[in-house]
């Protein structure tokens, strides 16, 4: 006789997962320095008796334009009954402020001992994974062919999955992403990216003695800031045409330095990286058509005394695609039932950040992204609840059990 999709979720060992947790929440691996994290959870994968032969690393690492230690993780499990292959994925790098991260209980939470981030994002997931194949292989319990992925440098734009060859993912019909907070809250779909760099190029003046000889790389870059705030495209965007987000998060000089290096010299150059978003990829293009145009329009207005101008170079480009499944799509059916069978209510989601899965479905492969506990990310705030986590590893043996009792 066969296990029911609930009773299987049941088979989680909670006391195990939580070891596990902590085990990787303690190794550091910040984006680009995935190697430790993912030879610890290879080990513990082999440990739990996936054969090595199945385990493996792909070579983007040697494609992606940023120094880094491995390829992605990826795992395949055959299946012990017959149906279309299931991919589960993840990320196993960390946000910087997480270096050197110490985690503590404290009640039901995971916290961190000093003033750092945690790195529930993406430590939860990749134990999450873990404890899933240590569900299936304990218990005996019967499941299609699956796939796992573990991928690097997710943190520093998606980097690993954007390389990613979709053919090493073994034909998948869905995958199951988990890099959120809650279990029944189902990521559906997610904003598309681009990002663009600003380099201004004015002249050095003495600032006190002839500034009107200079030209101001620092009020060129202010005029087209306060012109975009005022023109409604800076920070929220809400258009006739479409709504995004945008932001300039780098306002700086040469090589990280400061953009000036003295009160007394007029700014001769200064460098921006900013970003914009939108469900729509046509309309963030948009929004970074604007940046360029306020930018251009500034230079023609901060002039020295003989009429010159600063030079503008602009570079934008597109970063992730945006991607919204139907809520009768196979994968978020499949989703909702899963959610549905460990006692919680399905909710469908649209998120303004990006996924992995933003990439995944770009290939073909329709994602659903779910939570396993992971609060107040990217802060020294960050904690995970224990009891939202072990939702999310009975979500994943839920999901990779379903139809197949």
């Amino acid at each position: 006789m066969g296990t029911s999709t609930s009773t299987a979720a049941e088979h989680v060992d909670t006391s195990a997962a939580e070891k596990r947790l902590l085990k990787y929440l303690a190794i550091d691996g910040v984006s680009g320095e995935e190697k430790a994290i993912a030879e610890a959870v290879a080990t513990d994968l082999r440990d739990l008796g996936v054969p090595a032969t199945a385990i493996r690393h792909d070579s983007v690492n040697e494609r992606i334009p940023l120094p880094t230690q491995t390829g992605n993780l990826i795992v395949d499990l055959p299946g012990t009954t017959n149906g279309p292959r299931l991919v589960f994925a993840t990320h196993l790098d960390t946000v910087p402020l997480c270096r050197g991260a110490e985690p503590k209980k404290d009640g039901d939470r995971v916290v961190p001992k000093g003033k750092t981030a945690l790195g529930g994002d993406n430590r939860t997931g990749c134990a999450v994974l873990a404890t899933l194949a240590e569900t299936l292989l304990k218990h005996k319990l019967p499941h299609p062919p699956i796939t796992l992925l573990f991928t690097v440098r997710e943190e520093s734009g998606l980097q690993g999955v954007r390389y990613l060859d979709p053919k090493d993912l073994g034909g998948g019909a869905m995958c199951f992403n988990v890099d959120s907070k809650l279990a029944s809250e189902l990521i559906t779909g997610a904003v598309g990216a681009q990002s663009f760099d600003v380099h201004i190029e004015g002249k050095a003046s003495h600032a006190g003695v002839a500034p009107e000889k200079g030209i101001s790389a620092t009020m060129v870059a202010a005029v087209a800031l306060a012109a975009l705030r005022r023109d409604g495209w800076f920070g929220k965007v809400q258009k006739a045409e479409g709504r995004g987000t945008s932001n300039i998060g780098i306002f700086g000089g040469k090589d990280g330095t400061s953009a000036g290096n003295a009160t007394n010299v007029v700014t001769d150059y200064v460098y921006l990286r900013g970003e914009a978003r939108s469900p729509d990829d046509a309309f963030a293009a948009t929004i970074t058509k604007a940046y360029e145009k306020a930018f251009a329009q500034a230079a023609s207005e901060v002039l020295d005394d003989a009429g010159g101008r600063a030079t503008v170079k602009f570079e934008g480009r597109a970063e992730y695609p945006s991607f919204r499944l139907g809520e009768d799509a196979p994968a978020v059916v499949h989703a909702k039932r899963a959610v549905e069978s460990i006692g919680l209510k399905p909710a469908c989601l649209f998120s303004n950040g990006g996924l992995d899965a933003n990439w995944l479905v770009k290939y073909g492969l329709p994602t659903v992204t779910i939570g396993a506990g992971q609060y107040d990310i990217h802060t020294v705030n960050e904690y995970v609840h224990l009891p939202e986590y072990f939702q999310g590893c009975r979500l994943a043996v839920a999901l990779a059990t379903q139809g197949n009792s």
